[in-house]
């Protein structure tokens, strides 16, 4: 539907906002393969307004104007170092900031395709400053586009000295463009098993309980995590070290990682412009996950959590097999 119509599930206590289920992973690993669905999928991310297709054009637009050549960060200096960390502290501001503006502040849509009904909590001894979006943003601003920039030096220095493979357009325009594509899946498959790691006890209390303070999330939430966490969390570009790749590639990946970890955590399913679904932000399968904890580690793009039994589909059927789950284990 491309309105702005919400649902609810009575099976499903406590939320605003159920959008419709069971929640579906991607077609590329549901048997039997369907052409239709799969070429839905990837219209629907790649050739419509939606965040692969913007991060694909805003990579494109930090490469051409805004990033330093390889010539230039074959020498470290904070002349575009800095450069680096200001362009990112200003994506990250207007992405998270922007969606918190529009979706809490401003509240120019209301609580229409909003999972929690809950307000993001004000104050809260739990979180550092007294408050989760102060919380949110301390971390996300600070560690979190630090850490980002700091991986993006490495490369772009080891790139420069000869110590990670360069690809160009010229050398195979079709792997060029495939790694594009290629980016989500090893993405998703790099983040479900650092998750499950990091819900491991001593990972857990040391660093991911900080981003399980969020309960209920907002924009900033999604990269409010612990320094440990996020130099694991941003560690999948290290397969550009021995995978060849071009400056392009690397900021693409770097803010795909970064700056949907803000969209996915939006707590709304969809930005409403004129009451019209314009762009997919949360997913309601991490949404879960949150508030479920030990349910939906890895997203939609690879079926990590269907294999290893840790899938609910929002559906009463994963709801009760989660409770009876609790259940045997208390």
């Amino acid at each position: 539907m491309q309105d702005g119509t919400e649902r609810t599930n009575p099976d499903l206590p406590g939320w605003h906002h159920v959008p419709e289920v069971p929640i579906e992973v991607s077609p590329f690993f549901s048997w039997p393969l369907d052409p239709g669905r799969m070429l839905g999928w990837v219209a629907a991310r790649w050739f419509r307004l939606a965040e692969n297709s913007i991060l694909t054009v805003l990579a494109l637009i930090c490469w051409l104007w805004l990033q330093p050549s390889l010539e230039v960060t074959k020498s470290l200096s904070w002349d575009w170092i800095g450069a680096l960390l200001l362009r990112n502290l200003a994506l990250m501001t207007i992405v998270a900031g922007g969606l918190h503006w529009f979706l809490y502040r401003a509240k120019l849509q209301g609580d229409r395709l909003k999972f929690d009904p809950r307000a993001l909590m004000v104050k809260g001894r739990q979180f550092t400053f007294g408050g989760q979006v102060r919380d949110n943003m301390f971390w996300t601003l600070t560690s979190g586009v630090g850490t980002w920039t700091a991986y993006e030096v490495l490369l772009f220095w080891a790139m420069g000295n000869g110590l990670a493979p360069v690809l160009a357009w010229s050398d195979s325009p079709i792997w060029f463009m495939a790694l594009f594509a290629l980016t989500p899946v090893w993405i998703s498959l790099h983040f479900y098993w650092i998750h499950r790691a990091l819900h491991w006890g001593p990972l857990y209390r040391l660093a991911h309980a900080l981003h399980h303070r969020n309960v209920n999330v907002g924009p900033w939430s999604g990269l409010s995590m612990h320094p440990v966490e996020h130099v694991l969390f941003f560690s999948s570009i290290l397969i550009h070290v021995v995978v060849p790749a071009s400056p392009v590639h690397i900021l693409f990946h770097m803010q795909h990682q970064a700056l949907t970890a803000a969209t996915s955590h939006a707590g709304f399913e969809n930005l409403l412009v004129k009451d019209r679904k314009r762009l997919a932000l949360g997913t309601f399968h991490h949404q879960m996950h949150h508030r479920y904890f030990e349910v939906n580690y890895g997203n939609l793009e690879m079926p990590w959590d269907k294999w290893f039994g840790t899938f609910h589909d929002g559906t009463t059927g994963a709801h009760e097999r989660l409770k009876d789950r609790r259940q045997r284990q208390a």
